[in-house]
């Protein structure tokens, strides 16, 4: 009997001045572990000390995903016992999203579908992030008891008034135009035109800004700019009690906000408020750290398990969060998360 191969998860090929990443999970709406982590950066440290590879370009196969989050359904069934299981899977994808902010080569991902988690990670510290019509764009850690990591705390404090913190804090799911809106993407290219632009990527001698201007398109009508005063009001305060009492006053839109939040992990939401705060004038190596410091902790903690539970593995979406309630989250609890672990901080030589 012939054994069935495996097909690579990743596939790394060069195509004329182009190296080209895809990630080839499609069934797992190309999920992001940790072997997936390791080849993607091996490739970028080969292709940035390669002249001839003129730009990198990195996407999803098939046409439902560039990349739902990271593979982290183990991570719910094993972690607790497994700390080294647990902590190396964001010890390494975290150094590869540092090598990615870092690249001197220039980095096109292509956001063709559902984009989260994990995949917000290998897109949104490069320089050059194209959003389709299938683009559907989410950070929703806050409901499975984690952070927006992944650089997530760098990226979003730096998108225009509290978007991020917006987007933190409820999971909100944002498409092309709004993603536009909020510099989360660079481009608009229709699916229909992808293969143009990827034949333009891998053989036009023009720079990739160039490219992008030819087929850059319009995305339509957005729903962001409406909902920009309410957002910017309501998520500037730095305590999530102000940031609640604040929506329970306004109007319909902010109280579903807040009907939305009080579904989330209170120590989850606390942790990812903190994190942005901290991110906003911190370089991506510092964010990463921080978060990789909470991440730490939260292996000992209860709502991640909880929330895997309730999402990933019994999909009961009832999660039941402990402490349940914000206010039973202490200034003492939040501080053991910025903790240096006891296997050491992140580093990266």
């Amino acid at each position: 009997m012939t054994e069935m191969m495996t097909p690579e998860a990743v596939l790394v090929e060069r195509r004329g001045r182009a190296l080209w990443l895809v990630l080839n999970r499609p069934a797992a709406l190309n999920a992001l572990n940790l072997p997936m982590a390791h080849t993607i950066h091996r490739a970028l440290f080969a292709a940035a000390a390669d002249p001839a590879v003129e730009r990198i370009v990195i996407e999803g196969a098939g046409e439902k995903a560039f990349c739902a989050g990271g593979d982290i359904a183990i991570l719910g069934r094993e972690g607790r016992q497994d700390r080294a299981l647990f902590e190396t899977f964001f010890h390494d994808e975290y150094r590869m999203n540092q090598a990615i902010a870092r690249l001197a080569t220039p980095y096109v991902a292509i956001l063709d579908g559902i984009t989260m988690g994990g995949g917000v990670g290998l897109s949104i510290h490069g320089p050059f992030r194209i959003v389709t019509e299938r683009t559907l764009f989410a950070m929703p850690e806050t409901g499975i008891g984690l952070i927006p990591d992944v650089g997530g705390t760098h990226a979003l404090a730096r998108l225009p008034g509290e978007i991020g913190t917006w987007l933190a804090l409820t999971g909100a799911r944002l498409k092309a135009a709004d993603c536009l809106y909020a510099g989360i993407a660079t481009h608009f290219v229709p699916a229909e035109r992808l293969a143009v632009l990827r034949d333009l990527l891998a053989d036009s001698d023009e720079d990739v800004a160039a490219i992008l201007a030819t087929l850059h398109g319009d995305p339509g009508p957005g729903t962001l700019a409406a909902l920009r005063d309410g957002i910017d009001f309501h998520f500037g305060h730095d305590r999530m009690e102000d940031i609640l009492a604040s929506l329970d006053d306004g109007d319909d839109w902010a109280q579903a906000q807040a009907a939305i939040i009080r579904k989330m992990s209170p120590t989850s939401c606390k942790l990812s408020l903190l994190g942005l705060r901290m991110a906003k004038d911190a370089d991506i190596e510092d964010a990463l750290i921080t978060e990789y410091r909470m991440v730490c902790e939260i292996r000992h903690g209860h709502d991640f398990f909880e929330g895997v539970r309730a999402v990933l593995l019994d999909k009961d979406k009832n999660p039941l969060w402990s402490p349940a309630r914000f206010e039973d989250v202490t200034e003492d609890d939040i501080a053991r998360y910025l903790r240096e672990p006891d296997s050491g901080d992140l580093t990266f030589e």
